[in-house]
């Protein structure tokens, strides 16, 4: 290839047939002003869930440590009682 000229088109422009985003040059931003704010509120909604089931997994482990603390320590006094 010689390069880009203007009768070639780009490895994107073959694959991506969609439109380009549209850019407001007046601000500096895309003209999608609301996209962040959903974006926001996604990323929140997305850790209070992580947030719940981190909490509910620490609590299975707790429970499951004191479980198996128990066992073993019945284990270990039953083997002490009988010599």
């Amino acid at each position: 290839m010689n390069g880009n000229s203007t009768y070639e088109t780009a490895w994107a422009d073959q694959w991506d047939n969609g439109p380009d985003p549209v850019y407001n040059h007046q601000n500096g931003k895309s003209s999608s002003s609301s996209s962040a704010a959903k974006y926001k509120q996604k990323v929140g909604e997305a850790l209070g869930k992580t947030k719940a089931v981190a909490s509910t997994g620490m609590k299975k482990v707790k429970e499951g440590s004191i479980t198996g603390f128990h066992w073993i320590k019945d284990k270990y006094q039953k083997t002490t009682r009988k010599n």
